[in-house]
């Protein structure tokens, strides 16, 4: 359990530093004057969402064999990484014309 936990927690802690999620708290306890219910309901929002993530992945892997849904996950995160830097290329295309 303690492996999974670990794991886990990096995962997800390294992918929310600097996200939307993380800049909206930021905002929103920029503009409060109680952070601690901005904390409560923030945190509270991400344990939501992680729940309903835990769910519905249980609910999917019953479904799908884990091969398969780890090849869909490789594609899809193939796919927002291709479309996240296909701009990049076509701006270094213009600037090389010039």
């Amino acid at each position: 359990m303690i492996p999974i936990f670990i794991t886990t927690f990096t995962t997800i802690f390294l992918a929310e530093l600097g996200d939307k999620t993380q800049l909206a708290t930021v905002a929103i306890s920029g503009t409060s004057n109680r952070p601690g219910a901005v904390f409560l309901g923030s945190a509270s929002a991400l344990v939501v969402a992680s729940l309903l993530g835990v769910i519905a992945g249980g609910s999917i892997a019953a479904m799908i064999p884990s091969n398969v849904l780890k090849i869909l996950a490789a594609l899809g995160f193939l796919i927002i990484g291709t479309r996240l830097l296909w701009p990049l290329t076509q701006n270094a295309e213009e600037l090389i014309e010039r």
